[in-house]
């Protein structure tokens, strides 16, 4: 219970207008020791909560420390991207609606010199990209000299992004003082260890639930397709069910994702694209949307679609398979959020089944098989399957006593009939040259 907590007055009136009593699980962990001013690295699934893990320790250490407010940033949140930096800001500005303390965005996309001037009012809690953020360290126009605490939120997301020297390069900026919190869907990750032992102090681990545990409240199914052509008549039969409402659909490449939105505006779908060619506006304008009524279905690609505050999701469908469990888990645990029942479909080909079989088995789960009338596939799974489940692949056996081609190579050809060049002999030395004749 956050009544059980010391916080500030102003702290649990915020609280209360988000209707926030109990701590879930994630929270009820990590705030005790992230109030004391430890460091700690957190790992929980998505939608567990983790956000307000952080922002009620530093809303409830800037609110009793009384620092110096023109002192520059006292807290930052990096974050892998804009959409989930616009999340946390939200979130922010709603639990210290009843306090003094602002949070703002700084990232990329937005005017650089309108930035500058929102850190000429030195904002206390500053939720950034670290990308954006170092430009502006480097400029001079952020001071994270008096900096108190560090976020890094969704770790793992920003060095699959290849932001690992921008937040080291941030780092250095920083008070050495400070307090860092790292969070991560997992752990195991093979970077998070490493940036973890750079910017730590001998951090406490925070870990609800299992690393590769998926959410015990959706529904994995899996509907086989012969190909690209054959899930193009799928998708749209499936969401005109009228007990989907608010759907994503998830693709590998953001090409996909735009053709799969003008694919199902032309079957009388209210949808929209969301991918990485959008401006941030446009973004904002989709995500509004969605959660308004005014659309139904979201095609997106992962990148765009990490950090996105989209309510009230009935179904996540994978247009594509993820090339890893993680992302799967991301994107599966943006439904069945807040104890609601949610329903994650795959549409798999035969190239995708090995994949699959891989997802299942990193995060333990089994994929019901679905069919919709009249459009089910002539494929049926592998004829043959590894102990695994993996489809059996033949492997070609030359004929005994076949002899072996010869490489046909052009350099061949147009060497036939000439001399052999001459090599060096067995000794070791190459044939001596004779020397030209000199001129007079």
């Amino acid at each position: 219970m956050f009544d059980d907590l010391e916080l500030d007055h102003q702290l649990k009136l915020g609280l209360k207008d988000m209707a926030l009593t109990q701590a879930t699980p994630v929270q009820d962990k990590a705030l005790q020791p992230a109030l004391a001013g430890k460091d700690l690295m957190i790992s929980a699934e998505t939608g567990s909560g983790k956000t307000l893990a952080y922002l009620l320790p530093i809303a409830q250490r800037l609110l009793t420390t009384v620092p110096d407010r023109n002192a520059g940033t006292l807290a930052l949140v990096l974050v892998p991207t804009r959409e989930l930096a616009r999340q946390v800001v939200k979130h922010a500005r709603t639990l210290l609606a009843k306090s003094p303390l602002q949070a703002q965005a700084i990232t990329g996309g937005a005017d650089f010199k309108y930035q500058a001037a929102i850190f000429r009012k030195n904002p206390e809690i500053v939720v950034a990209t670290p990308g954006r953020l170092l430009e502006h360290c480097q400029k001079g126009s952020a001071d994270l000299s008096a900096l108190q605490v560090l976020v890094l939120d969704e770790a793992d997301r920003m060095l699959d992004l290849g932001f690992r020297e921008d937040v080291l390069a941030v780092n250095d900026f920083c008070a050495d003082t400070k307090q860092t919190l790292m969070l991560s869907a997992t752990l195991q990750h093979k970077g998070v260890g490493s940036i973890a032992r750079s910017l730590l102090k001998s951090p406490e681990s925070v870990t609800v639930g299992e690393v590769r545990q998926a959410h015990s409240s959706i529904i994995h199914q899996r509907i086989l397709a012969d190909g690209q052509e054959h899930k193009d008549k799928l998708l749209p039969v499936l969401l005109q069910n009228p007990a989907y409402q608010r759907v994503l659909v998830f693709a590998n490449k953001r090409s996909t994702a735009s053709r799969l939105g003008a694919l199902l505006r032309h079957h009388g779908l209210r949808c929209d694209s969301l991918h990485g060619d959008l401006s941030t506006e446009e973004r904002k304008r989709v995500i509004a949307r969605i959660n308004d009524g005014k659309v139904q279905v979201v095609c997106a690609s992962d990148v765009a679609a990490r950090g996105i505050d989209i309510r009230n999701v009935d179904l996540v469908v994978n247009y594509d398979l993820p090339h890893k469990g993680e992302d799967y888990l991301h994107r599966s645990g943006r439904t069945g959020r807040a104890g609601q029942e949610g329903l994650a479909i795959s549409l798999v080909t035969a190239p995708e089944w090995n994949l699959m079989i891989a997802i299942q088995r990193y995060l333990n789960i089994e994929f019901e098989p679905r069919a919709l009338a009249g459009l089910k596939a002539r494929y049926s799974g592998p004829k043959k399957q590894k102990a695994s489940g993996k489809a059996a692949g033949s492997k070609k056996k030359r004929a005994t006593g076949t002899p072996t081609r010869k490489k046909d190579r052009l350099r061949d050809r147009k060497a036939k009939g000439k001399p052999a060049k001459k090599t060096p002999g067995n000794d070791g030395f190459a044939p001596l040259m004779k020397k030209k004749p000199q001129a007079d």
